[in-house]
C-alpha cells in the first residue's frame, strides 16, 4: 500500500465507508456543517485509515510535531485494543500532515497525563489537498488522509500482537472544525459577535460520545477484522453478550464518582447510591461491590457465563475466570 494521502489503490475502491459524522454529543446537536467519512483495511503489519473532509477553506498553520494539533483543524484517530479504556493510542493531523500521536495511560477523568513525547515506530500518514491551503480568496473542495498503523507499534502496551479474524477493538475518529475567515489575504478564527471570544470549535465523530469529551473510550466504536477480501462480501459484526455485563459496571463507575463528589467517598453499598438517586433502574448482572475509603471494587457476571468482569475506582475494566 502507497501511502500518498489518496485511495487510488483497488483495495480502498472496495473498502466500505463509515456512516457520515455526526456531532460529538449526538442528534441533539446539529448535524455537521461538512460532511466526513472514513474507510478502513488491513494486512499482516498494519491497519490502514483512510479519511474523506469536505472544506471549502484550507488552513492549517501549526507546523510542530508533538503540538497540540487540535488548535487547526484536524483529523484524530483514537485506539483502544482490548477495550480495558486503559492504555489508548490517539493520532491527530492537520492539512500540513503534521503530526501528534500519544499514548494514554488512562483517560484524563481518572487523573492521568499523556506521554506526549512517545512516538508510534513505523507511523505512516500522508493527506492530500483538493484545493490551495490558506488562500482566503478561492474556494476548496476538501482533503484526504491517510494513514497506516503498524500493529508493531501497539505492541509496546498490549500484548497479542497483531489481531485476528473476527477480534474487536474500540476505535473512533473524530474531526475538529474551527470557524475561520479572511482577515488581510489570511484565515484568522472567527470570533462571537456578543462575546468577542473565539468560536468554540465544533467535534464531528463516527461514533457519537454523547458529551464533548472524546477521551471516554468505552463510547467509541466497534472495529470487527475480518479475513473477507474487500469487495468479496462482509462479515457479520457479532455482538459479544460480555458487554452488557461491562456497560452496567461503567454505569456503576460514574454513579461512584458521583457519589463521591457529593459526599467525598465512595458508597459502600448500592443501596447508598439508590438513596442519592444515582441507580434509577434495578442492576441486571448481580454485581458485588467491595470498598475501602478510597478504593472499591466491583465485580459482575452473566449467568453461565465462565468469566467474572471487573471494574475499580480507575475506571478499568478487566476479566477473570470465574471460580
Amino acid at each position: 500500500m502507497d501511502i500518498d494521502g489518496k485511495s487510488d489503490e483497488k483495495s480502498w475502491f472496495h473498502a466500505p465507508w463509515t456512516s457520515w459524522f455526526q456531532d460529538i454529543e449526538g442528534d441533539k446537536k446539529p448535524a455537521p456543517r461538512f460532511r466526513t467519512r472514513a474507510k478502513m483495511l488491513w494486512d499482516d503489519r498494519h491497519l490502514y485509515i483512510f479519511a474523506e473532509l469536505e472544506e471549502p477553506d484550507l488552513w492549517a498553520t501549526i507546523t510542530q510535531s508533538d503540538a497540540v494539533i487540535f488548535h487547526d483543524n484536524d483529523f484524530e484517530v483514537f485506539i483502544d485494543p482490548d477495550g480495558d479504556t486503559h492504555n489508548y493510542y490517539e493520532i491527530e493531523l492537520n492539512a500540513l500532515n503534521v503530526l501528534w500521536d500519544l499514548f494514554l495511560l488512562r483517560p484524563y477523568r481518572d487523573g492521568a497525563m499523556p506521554l506526549t513525547s512517545w512516538n508510534m515506530d513505523g507511523l505512516q500518514t500522508a493527506v492530500s489537498l483538493r484545493g490551495t491551503l490558506n488562500q482566503p480568496d478561492d474556494r476548496d473542495t476538501g482533503w484526504t488522509v491517510e494513514i497506516a498503523i503498524p500493529f508493531s507499534g501497539l505492541v509496546e502496551y498490549r500484548q497479542g500482537g497483531r489481531p485476528c479474524n473476527g477480534d474487536q477493538w474500540r476505535l473512533d475518529f473524530s474531526r475538529v472544525e474551527w470557524k475561520v475567515k479572511a482577515n488581510n489575504s489570511k484565515y484568522v478564527k472567527d470570533t462571537d459577535l456578543v462575546s468577542g471570544k473565539l468560536c468554540r470549535e465544533e467535534n464531528w465523530v463516527w461514533s457519537p460520545i454523547g458529551a464533548i469529551d472524546m477521551h471516554r473510550p468505552e463510547r467509541w466504536g466497534f472495529v470487527q477484522f475480518s479475513d473477507t477480501l474487500a469487495g468479496h462480501g462482509i462479515q457479520p459484526f457479532l455482538f459479544d453478550p460480555e458487554n452488557e455485563v461491562k456497560d452496567e459496571l461503567r454505569i456503576l463507575y460514574y454513579a461512584q464518582r458521583e457519589y463521591a463528589a457529593r459526599n467525598g467517598h465512595y458508597a459502600s453499598s448500592f443501596h447508598e447510591l439508590k438513596k442519592d438517586k444515582l441507580l434509577p433502574f434495578p442492576l441486571l448482572f448481580n454485581p458485588e461491590l467491595k470498598r475501602t475509603f478510597s478504593l472499591y471494587e466491583i465485580v459482575a457476571s452473566r449467568s453461565g457465563s465462565s468469566w467474572q468482569w471487573h471494574i475499580d475506582q480507575t475506571g478499568r475494566v478487566w476479566y477473570a475466570k470465574r471460580r
